[in-house]
């Protein structure tokens, strides 16, 4: 990726603009999109203008989509790219299937099975207090949801929830756009695959989809595909109207092309193209097209969508309470690097089992080689090549985040705040779901990491 620096918000504001004038309006949406899952989740802290609070933004207290039919000024659309601006976003994360075309990720018929709750520990936890990183004033957990935008917050230890909050457009029977954090489900199923023998991570790319022998991904292992350490020309850069991702969001915008368009129709057209630049397996660099190409690699193999396989791996395997969903391009193909939206409840359902290596009410449902796989992490050193200032020390495996800390904790992570924290030390797995306005993890790092390892040091103290 190429982070973006303090000096770019308004580069970047324009660029954006540039891009409307480009691709045409009915292609914002797509652009937005695909922004929910870039590599932008990880960037350093933006400088940005004035914004209203997480209070003063409420989408109910905006009157967002109310009334039958909402008044003029109070409707969110999506040919426009208004559905996903601040401070319409925070409506529209929590309505996603209203805005864009949609494929269901089946729960199944059977009784959802209900999380184990105590509500003991809930005021304790919103009174903790920690330090922001580049601060001396402490903060409360509770102030620190308002600070980032929170839409919903959980936190299990030992499978038993000890918080849950809902603010904004959420409630407990809404869903959430789960934004880059739907990289690691498509991570997930492909260590699944591989731990079952059925995917061979040091085959290439090219062996499972030979349409994609020509691109960039001919000559990458699967393996480099899910840890990202391939050389790809393809940038994320906001800020250069020229850059790569304005085609490839173009490409899977679901919305009928502009008039003139001569571009690939559909993710899987854009992966054809991709052009190489330096090489495979030298370093990590986050580019959400590696999840595109799993997401094809995993299906081929399985002869399933990815939206079939969660299905079946997963959801309809713990007793989750909702259908999920995936947003997919105009084929109806699932995006596999940032489509997911579901309920906060199922998300933490599906960390637990993670941090349970894989078992669930006595059944093993992801083999426990997978989990091991995810947690050891990658390679510090091709990480660190990527140049995370905040994130010195982290690796990436698997489509996970893995932070090497002394409770060798690691995250599902999206823009605008989404999260699935996993603390294996603390028996802690925290989900939150947000709408920050500042598409970039960075902007609310400083305040969420060291709030999650206060929660997680208060938690082993009642072990």
């Amino acid at each position: 990726m190429s982070e973006l620096k303090p000096s770019q918000t308004s580069v970047q504001n324009r660029s954006t603009r540039g891009a409307k004038r480009r691709f045409g309006l009915a292609l914002l949406p797509a652009l937005v999109l695909s922004t929910g899952a870039q590599a932008i989740a990880t960037a350093p802290v933006i400088a940005t203008p004035a914004l209203l609070s997480a209070q003063d933004s409420d989408p109910n207290k905006m009157g967002w989509m109310q009334g039958f039919p909402p008044a003029s000024d109070k409707r969110i659309k999506a040919a426009d790219g208004s559905f996903f601006t601040f401070p319409a976003l925070r409506y529209s994360v929590s309505h996603m299937r209203q805005f864009m075309p949609t494929v269901e990720v089946s729960r199944g018929i059977g009784a959802p099975l209900p999380l184990p709750v105590s509500k003991k520990l809930d005021a304790a936890i919103d009174n903790l207090k920690f330090t922001p990183w580049d601060s001396k004033q402490s903060m409360s957990f509770a102030d620190s949801l308002a600070n980032n935008y929170t839409d919903g917050m959980l936190i299990l230890h030992k499978g038993e929830v000890v918080y849950e909050r809902y603010f904004g457009a959420l409630a407990e029977n809404k869903k959430h756009a789960a934004m880059s954090v739907t990289k690691s489900f498509t991570g997930t199923l492909a260590a699944i695959l591989v731990a079952e023998g059925v995917l061979d991570s040091n085959k290439k790319v090219a062996e499972y989809v030979p349409e994609l022998k020509d691109s960039a991904f001919g000559d990458a292992t699967v393996r480099q595909v899910m840890d990202m350490t391939t050389g790809l020309q393809y940038s994320e850069d906001y800020a250069d109207p020229n850059a790569e991702i304005w085609a490839y969001s173009a490409a899977g915008n679901p919305l009928p092309k502009p008039e003139g368009y001569t571009g690939p129709v559909g993710y899987f057209e854009y992966l054809m193209q991709v052009k190489k630049q330096g090489e495979h397996g030298d370093a990590f660099g986050y580019k959400t097209i590696n999840s595109d190409a799993l997401g094809w690699v995993i299906s081929r193999v399985t002869d399933k969508s990815v939206a079939e396989l969660l299905s079946e791996k997963i959801w309809q395997r713990l007793g989750m309470e909702q259908d999920a969903y995936y947003q997919v391009d105009e084929l109806g193909i699932p995006f596999a690097g940032g489509g997911l939206s579901a309920g906060l409840r199922d998300m933490a359902r599906f960390g637990e089992l993670i941090r349970n290596q894989g078992q669930w009410q006595g059944e093993q449902i992801i083999p426990a080689a997978a989990i091991k796989d995810i947690q050891q992490g990658g390679d510090p050193e091709d990480f660190a090549k990527a140049n995370y200032r905040q994130l010195e020390g982290w690796s990436y495996r698997d489509m996970w985040w893995v932070t090497h800390n002394k409770n060798g904790a690691f995250a599902a992570r999206g823009v605008h705040g989404q999260t699935i924290y996993i603390d294996p030390t603390a028996e802690m797995v925290l989900v939150r779901f947000a709408s920050h306005p500042v598409a970039g993890n960075g902007a609310n790092d400083g305040t969420s990491l060291p709030a999650y390892q206060a929660v997680a040091d208060y938690l082993m103290k009642k072990n």
